[in-house]
Order: C-alpha cells, then sequence, then structure tokens
C-alpha cells in the first residue's frame, strides 16, 4: 500500500497533530495521502469522485469514525484500518503510538483482510409494494419508540412467518461487528465478527420471556409496527448505524436481509477477537 486516505475525526485529534505526522511520514517514505476532517462536533461526511483512488483508509477515531467511513465509502470497497483515539473500541485495532510500525508494515504488504458481514433494510410504507428508502448497516438497524410513546408494539417475522410480538422501547438487529454495541448494552449476546448470523434483541421489553435470538444469515426479518397510541401517528424511527433516523407509522413494515456488500478491515496483528474483547471490557470496568 501507498496510496492513503486519512479520515479523522477532529475532536479525537485536535490540532490534527497525529493527522499531519501520519501525513510526513507516508510522504517520507514515498506514499501519498489525502485527509478528510470531519467538523468540530465530530460529525464526517466522506465524499470521493470515483476517479479517486485509495489502496487503504486510516481512520482515526473510534468506532464511530469507521462506521461513517464504511457507510459513506462503501460503494468503492476501500479495505479498512481504525486507529484507536477513543476509549472502548472494538473496531479500532491499532492505537495512536503503534501507527508507524504499522505503515511500514502496510508498505510491505503485510497484514490480513477480513470482511464484515452487513444487513440491507428496506423500509415500506402504508402497505406500498415499493420501498420507500433502503440502506445498508454495518453494525445494527435499530427501531425505537418516537415522540411521546412509552412503549412501541413490534411483530417479528423470519422468513415470512410470525416469530414473536414485542411490547418494548423498541429492536435491535445487528449484525455479528455490531454485536459488542447496542445489542450489548441491551443485553443481547456478543458472537464472533467472523461469523455470518443476525441477532434480534429486544429493547427493555414488557415481557420476561422476551429475549434476544440469533439466526442465520440466510434468514429475512420482518418487522412491522403495531398500533399502540390513537393521538400519535408516528410511532417509531428506525435509524441504520445510528444515523438520522426515519419515522414510521402503525402498519409501516421494515424487511432485513444480508447484504451483498460487505466491509473490508485490515487487521494488523494476530490477537484473536476473544482476547481483545477480554481486555476492553477489563479495561472498561
Amino acid at each position: 500500500m501507498r496510496d492513503f486516505l486519512i479520515a479523522t475525526n477532529y475532536t479525537k485529534d485536535q490540532n490534527l497533530e497525529l493527522t499531519s505526522r501520519i501525513e510526513q511520514y507516508i510522504a517520507g517514505h514515498g506514499g501519498s495521502s489525502r485527509r478528510i476532517i470531519g467538523d468540530r462536533d465530530g460529525q464526517v461526511s466522506y465524499r470521493l469522485e470515483e476517479r479517486e483512488r485509495f489502496d487503504g483508509i486510516l481512520a482515526l477515531g473510534g468506532d464511530g469514525t469507521i462506521l461513517k467511513v464504511s457507510r459513506d465509502l462503501r460503494q468503492m470497497n476501500i479495505p479498512v484500518v481504525g486507529v484507536n483515539l477513543g476509549t472502548l473500541g472494538f473496531l479500532t485495532e491499532v492505537e495512536p503510538d503503534q501507527i508507524f510500525p504499522v505503515l511500514d508494515r502496510l508498505f510491505a504488504d503485510d497484514y490480513e483482510m477480513e470482511e464484515r458481514m452487513n444487513i440491507h433494510g428496506a423500509i415500506y410504507k402504508e402497505q406500498k409494494a415499493v420501498p420507500l428508502h433502503e440502506d445498508v448497516a454495518l453494525n445494527d438497524i435499530v427501531i425505537t419508540r418516537a415522540g411521546f410513546s412509552r412503549v412501541i408494539g413490534l411483530k417479528i417475522f423470519v422468513n415470512g412467518k410470525v416469530m414473536d410480538i414485542y411490547e418494548a422501547d423498541g429492536v435491535i438487529v445487528s449484525t455479528p461487528t455490531g454485536s459488542t454495541g447496542y445489542n450489548l448494552s441491551a443485553g443481547g449476546p456478543i458472537v464472533s465478527p467472523k461469523t455470518s448470523l443476525m441477532i434480534v434483541t429486544p429493547i427493555s421489553p414488557h415481557s420476561l420471556t422476551s429475549k434476544s435470538i440469533v439466526l442465520s444469515s440466510e434468514d429475512e426479518i420482518g418487522i412491522e409496527v403495531l398500533k399502540m397510541r390513537k393521538a400519535q401517528k408516528e410511532e417509531a424511527i428506525v435509524n441504520f448505524d445510528g444515523q438520522p433516523g426515519i419515522q414510521l407509522s402503525a402498519g409501516d413494515r421494515i424487511m432485513i436481509r444480508r447484504s451483498a456488500s460487505v466491509t473490508r478491515m485490515i487487521k494488523m496483528f494476530d490477537v484473536s477477537f476473544y482476547e481483545v474483547l477480554r481486555e476492553k471490557i477489563a479495561n472498561h470496568l
């Protein structure tokens, strides 16, 4: 690798000190780079022309930075390596003091590549056959209550058959990568990012029997919003990887399946996911 896109979260690298040092190091070793900087609120928007090509992306920030890079540049299929400038990062493998030895290895093409599963969601309004909106998520698709709703009703289908009806604050459909995110906070299981599956986890369900369920990546999940409040039109909001949400009304549904696209992650160290998990959680306690 010689040509890099450096995607920096401004709030994590204030004054762009590390970004500038990385640029100088790359140039000093015969490579090239281009920087894209998030605004002061850390909201990064990455856009490249089709003619622009990079061997890899250095994402400087936290897991959120990698998620944003993955979304905005998905069609270009550029592999990403994450540099952890945050706290509890499961996607960001490289610490700041490791970056220059890591760059040396990238120059020498000394790394492994991992492909992370994505999920695709299509939103259908008012029983229409054509989706209102479609999107892809690396971490999760989340449906949560909207407005003043105290609880929402969600009918969950798997391959066209009713699996359960949740009365809850919402539901998370997670990828293996997203199992350590919101899914974990909601009490869902942690799974290896190398697996191919989907996890359905209710958020604060009003039932002692409503638990997470792990499904095959070949399954199709349908979620229909049920009417719970007579005076409120919008019952729920759906988010893809934490992006601004789309409002849903009773009768609306979202269909979720495995996406044809993947996110390519550059893996630099021969450290298992379980070792990383143990270290991250121990340091966070």
